[in-house]
């Protein structure tokens, strides 16, 4: 298993792994694959400017997970979890817990303080591997999304790093 974070290099690697969690996961994304796939080469560059974590399995990309900090002064301490996705045939073995952890490594690293992220209220596997790495429910959007016609709640996690 190896865990890295992408550089301005691996735009291939974004695009392979963001696009495949789009069509195969379209529920659990606020953004759809229509919204991506219409992205510039320099477009999808500039997502790299975000610390995003990839994770691999026999060299291919099988999970990614970026954060998204804050730019307020008064709010530089929090950023949020974007892009979680792991392929089906990869959950279990460890990967998401190492892409969290590459994460939290970074955000400490870098004087962020708490991590907050939004997940389907059907999405009860991903919002129980938050709750066994110390994500706390903090609310619930009602009709966060419409996926499908279909009103789906969000809920909001958050975890303290210090």
């Amino acid at each position: 298993m190896e865990i890295r974070q992408l550089t301005s290099d691996d735009v291939r690697v974004l695009k392979t792994i963001r696009m495949e969690a789009l069509r195969l996961e379209p529920a659990a994304f606020a953004s759809s694959l229509e919204d991506w796939a219409s992205l510039s080469d320099e477009e999808w560059a500039a997502r790299l400017e975000l610390p995003v974590f990839v994770a691999f399995k026999a060299g291919e990309p099988v999970g990614i997970m970026g954060l998204l900090r804050q730019k307020a002064r008064k709010m530089k301490h929090r950023s949020t979890l974007i892009m979680v996705y792991l392929r089906s045939s990869a959950r279990g073995q460890g990967f998401a817990e190492g892409l969290l952890t590459a994460a939290t490594e970074f955000a400490v690293q870098n004087g962020i303080s708490q991590i907050e992220l939004n997940v389907s209220s059907k999405n009860s596997q991903a919002i129980r591997f938050y709750e066994r790495n110390a994500f706390r429910k903090i609310g619930v959007i009602p009709a966060g999304m419409i996926h499908d016609g279909e009103e789906v709640d969000e809920v909001i996690m958050a975890r303290r790093l210090i």
